[in-house]
């Protein structure tokens, strides 16, 4: 055991787990999905669904999730087996799920690396009609307002061809500059995902230089990249109130706020926006990816988890509605400017960041600056996320070579990052050719929609219902010297399961329905193909039942109620044995005067928690870690 500890990585200091943490779950969904959903779902309506959504499932999660990674100090594969060896296929599953979305989220970081260089461009790429990428169709702004003004007016002085020109139905179908920029120069996208195309050799050199970067901040370990968060996880707040002071100076910016404050309170009432809100939630925090369970595993153990849990969820809610503020004041500006309506500015999640935004750019003084700082900001909440996501990985890797080859020199977290890095890079390829942005939205849609919710289910089952919400939260107390609140394993054996189910059911349901891309339906074959994707990472949870099973011993009921018991053994019980064999607790175990003798987890009886009883009477104070944890019985599962 102490072999392994110190093999393990550890955060420099307390400040730099926080801002990996916090650069994690604040990502690009802040700055365009929370707003988007916010737009399609009402403006303020779904705000309040969000919030109830972040109370009652959100914290306790992110809660449950740190606390495992930190009592085991085991990346999220490990550390599900020894709580639930039967389940032990979820924390591969969660591992492949955050593989799949390594594999096409450096593409955004990519599509950002390509604005940011061409945002030194003067004039900017994407302000004019008059490139080799545009079509007749692209109008800009100022001749949008003319073509109105000449149709509208019914100037009978024009040409044949120009009357042919000025046709109402020219005008319906006219794209803008910063549209045609993004789907035929940059994306060079074709008629659909039937027609790949090429690689965009452009893409593919910033793809690259995407992971390299990520590399940069791995190959040394949670100490390194540790330094480079605090950059990365800053960076952004420092642009979005930039953005948020131009924004709101805009004429037409208090429309936009008013219309993402004020609710529209009928929407309440559509349970879809329920759903949105907590599968925003669940996104945003990133539950169910693992990467919290592998980054808290490389804290001490005695860290308070709970003012930890309250940071993050704090800062990441206050930095989508900072995002929201920005987002619509800016809307609202745009709306005065084109003369139109603001439910008429947006259509699609994509084109809010690399459509929409980029346009705001070009009414701006100093665009050319606005645009270097905010992809540059988008490239930092892309590393974050990125780094988070690889990070779970590597640490999955490590310790299955840790614990099969001790002290090999070819276990190295260098090498691990390279190739994890190396066969990221060659299956995000398909994301970069001329059909890959709509492999891109079926790889999006099947793994981080899908697969997520069934994926987070069998993770609440076997953290709260097999190891026990109840021995979770007595270990807590005891390490951390603060007793969770009973509204913690509550919901932990109650409300998070039901919300889960609801959502699973809701992403099932919603199975029938074809996928698009602007005017574009995928075809049905696409369904076969996304279920393919679906099933790479929730199989494992199959594969780890039918494993757990064939390889115990006995009946069919007692292999079965093998796999139900949790191997891993309670801190409190491994300090008292230690100390009743004359050896102290080391740096990664609370020093504490506790005697407790705990029962062998293997004699209880399945899914009931285990009891503990104080050997000797304390005689320390009310608070102190020594007294006997509290008494959560009245929570846990009976059978």
């Amino acid at each position: 055991m102490q072999t392994q500890q110190n093999l393990r990585g550890r955060w420099g200091s307390k400040v730099e787990f926080l801002f990996a943490c916090i650069g994690y779950a604040v990502g690009l969904g802040n700055i365009w999905r929370f707003p988007y959903l916010c737009y399609t779902s009402g403006g303020g309506a779904f705000l309040f669904p969000y919030f109830i959504m972040l109370i009652l499932c959100g914290i306790p999660l992110l809660y449950m999730e740190m606390a495992v990674g930190q009592l085991t100090r085991r990346g999220p594969v490990h550390a599900i087996a020894k709580l639930c060896p039967i389940l032990k296929g979820t924390g591969i599953a969660m591992v492949m799920l955050s593989f799949l979305l390594c594999t096409y989220y450096n593409v955004i970081i990519a599509w950002s690396l390509h604005y940011f260089f061409h945002s030194f461009f003067n004039p900017l790429p994407w302000t004019g009609c008059n490139n080799t990428w545009n079509t007749i169709f692209c109008l800009t702004g100022d001749e949008v307002q003319n073509f109105t003004s000449t149709i509208s007016n019914g100037d009978r002085n024009l040409t044949d061809s120009e009357l042919d020109y000025y046709n109402p139905e020219y005008l319906v179908k006219h794209t803008s500059p910063s549209y045609e920029y993004f789907n035929y120069n940059v994306l060079g996208i074709s008629n659909g995902i039937e027609d790949m195309g090429h690689m965009q050799g452009g893409l593919v050199g910033f793809l690259f230089l995407a992971w390299a970067i990520c590399y940069f901040c791995l190959c040394k370990g949670v100490r390194i990249a540790g330094k480079v968060v605090l950059f990365t996880a800053t960076f952004p707040y420092v642009i979005l109130f930039v953005l948020l002071i131009r924004s709101v100076t805009l004429p037409g910016a208090e429309n936009g706020i008013r219309y993402f404050m004020i609710p529209h309170w009928p929407d309440l009432g559509n349970p879809r926006i329920w759903l949105l809100a907590a599968a925003q939630v669940f996104n945003s925090i990133g539950i169910g990816f693992g990467s919290l369970i592998a980054f808290s595993s490389y804290n001490r153990r005695d860290n308070n988890i709970l003012h930890d849990t309250l940071i993050i969820a704090i800062v990441n809610s206050l930095t989508s509605l900072l995002a929201g503020f920005v987002v619509f004041s800016a809307l609202g500006g745009m709306a005065e400017m084109m003369g139109v309506g603001i439910h008429e500015v947006v259509s699609g999640g994509q084109e809010l960041v690399f459509v929409v935004i980029p346009t705001l750019f070009s009414l701006l003084p100093l665009s050319n600056l606005w645009a270097v700082l905010f992809f540059l900001m988008l490239i930092c909440l892309g590393i974050d996320s990125q780094f988070a996501m690889v990070e779970v990985i590597n640490t999955s890797i490590m310790d299955e070579l840790n614990k099969r080859f001790k002290n090999s020199r070819f276990v190295r977290k260098e090498i691990v990052a390279l190739i994890v890095c190396l066969v990221c890079f060659l299956l995000g390829l398909p994301n970069v050719a001329q059909g890959g942005m709509y492999f891109f939205i079926l790889m999006d849609h099947y793994s981080a929609v899908v697969s997520l919710m069934y994926v987070a289910s069998f993770e609440v089952m076997a953290i709260c219902w097999c190891y026990g919400a109840s021995r979770l939260a007595k270990e807590i107390s005891f390490l951390s010297k603060w007793r969770p609140p009973y509204f913690f394993p509550f919901c932990w054996l109650f409300i998070s399961p039901a919300l889960l189910t609801m959502l699973s059911n809701f992403t099932y349901s919603s199975q029938s329905v074809q996928l698009h891309y602007g005017d574009y339906l995928y075809p049905r074959w696409t369904q076969a193909l996304g279920s393919f994707i679906a099933l790479s990472s929730t199989i494992w949870i199959l594969i780890g039942i039918l494993h757990t099973i064939c390889t115990n011993v006995g009946t069919c009921k007692q292999r079965c109620g093998m796999g139900l018991r949790p191997t891993f053994q309670p801190v409190y019980a491994s300090i008292t044995n230690k100390r009743s064999e004359g050896i102290e607790p080391t740096n990664d175990e609370p020093s504490t005067n506790i005697e407790m003798v705990a029962q062998p987890i293997v004699e209880q009886p399945l899914l009931v928690e285990a009891t503990v009883e104080p050997t000797t009477q304390s005689t320390a104070n009310e608070g102190d870690c020594s007294s006997p944890p509290p008494d959560y019985e009245s929570a846990a599962v009976q059978t």
